[in-house]
């Protein structure tokens, strides 16, 4: 029998795509990703303009001022402590050599009754040679009782003493750690504000760097501005206050010529005298302050210094008011309680202006409207308008 063709039809052989399936998988997966990526990252925040970096820096500036200043009063006081420190210490040596030298007379004292064997006193009398000899040597024995007791109760005195001063130097050494701490905390913080601010304007293009030149420049412009306005109102009530002075000597002179020769001797005025040298005692002192200070036009500002190559703020005017034979504390905040406070408007030259709320900065001011001051790091010791920076007030220190 003749075998049957099969009917069924040759299976065709399918050819796999895994590959080319898991390929596309992983490339939709990442398209996936990224989409979901760029759709919860934070967009790129913008470049800051350069009017919001002069804010900023200017910010940085005033608050590393006011860190140099929390500087120097830990710098002051960390001097004061440390000598306070050293003349306790030398106070407690001096003390124990005394109490040395107390404990060795005590010792001899000792070592005397030692050698003596502690012979009651009847016993003594009946061994003594003769009974005078005897009371002649108790009464040398009493006077050597008294001097040893004197020397007990110098040695509990003496050694009270040295424990109390040990005491305070034991104190004054912590106060004087926690000074230094402060110390290295401001020194860090000011460091960290001048950081900031170089890290803000080194990234600056050069159009931006042209562009923060010409803020500032626009800023010192009405600066001067308002100090010239202050300076022609200064001048014009100069004026009017020569005018009524030289119009009351002259009704003084009228007076006195129209009455007698006993009344004219009376004419001077003491209190207008008195005033007058105050004055010229005043200017003659800020006259010296002042020709310190613009002597020392030219050199760096340098956060803590206080010459004669460099200075800050308050550094400056420290030195120039000591030249003439002024002393001023060392930081702002101190230098602005010494002294009479005066209105803007009554500045003479050598008072202190000083500015900002936290009164961070201080010039000496130098008449029209302008000072001269140690401004900032990165600038030099030079004369500008006091409206330069928000004016906190004004000081006449001697």
């Amino acid at each position: 029998m003749p075998v049957l063709a099969s009917h069924r039809k040759p299976r065709t052989k399918v050819r796999t795509t895994t590959p080319a399936v898991g390929l596309t998988t992983a490339a939709l997966a990442s398209v996936t990703l990224l989409s979901t990526q760029s759709a919860t990252a934070a967009p790129a925040e913008p470049k800051p303009a350069v009017e919001e970096v002069q804010k900023k820096v200017d910010a940085l500036y005033r608050q590393a001022g006011a860190a140099t200043q929390e500087y120097n009063r830990a710098k002051a006081a960390s001097a004061s402590q440390q000598a306070k420190v050293d003349t306790l210490l030398s106070d407690v040596a001096k003390r124990t050599e005394k109490i040395n030298e107390a404990r060795r007379a005590l010792g001899s004292y000792a070592a005397a009754q030692y050698r003596n064997g502690g012979i009651g006193p009847a016993a003594t009398f009946f061994l003594a040679d003769n009974p005078q000899g005897y009371f002649d040597q108790s009464r040398l024995m009493d006077r050597a009782t008294e001097r040893q007791q004197r020397s007990v109760t110098e040695f509990r005195t003496q050694q009270a003493s040295a424990a109390k001063k040990r005491a305070e130097a034991v104190k004054s050494l912590e106060t004087l750690t926690e000074t230094q701490a402060t110390l290295a905390s401001s020194k860090k913080d000011v460091q960290t504000k001048l950081t900031e601010a170089r890290g803000l304007l080194s990234r600056l293009t050069a159009e931006e760097k042209a562009r923060l030149a010409e803020l500032e420049r626009k800023k010192e412009a009405e600066a001067k501005e308002k100090a010239a306005k202050l300076a022609a109102r200064q001048a014009a009530e100069a004026k009017e206050r020569a005018e009524a002075e030289e119009k009351a000597r002259e009704e003084a002179a009228k007076e006195s010529g129209d009455g007698s020769g006993t009344g004219s001797g009376t004419g001077t005025d003491p209190g207008s005298g008195t005033g007058s040298g105050t004055d010229s005692g005043y200017a003659a002192k800020a006259e010296k302050a002042l020709a310190f200070a613009r002597a020392q036009i030219g050199k760096p500002y340098v956060w803590g210094a206080s010459g004669p190559s460099s200075y800050d703020c308050s550094g400056l005017t420290q030195a120039a008011w000591r030249e003439a034979g002024v002393t001023l504390p060392r930081t702002t905040w101190d230098q602005v309680e010494v002294g009479t406070r005066v209105a803007t408007s009554d500045l003479k030259p050598g008072d202190l202006v000083f500015f900002y709320d936290d009164i961070s900065h201080v010039g000496i001011y130098k008449g029209d409207g302008m000072m001269i001051h140690a401004p900032k790091p990165g600038a030099n010791v030079r004369e500008e308008s006091i409206y330069y920076m928000p004016i906190y007030g004004s000081v006449r220190p001697a």
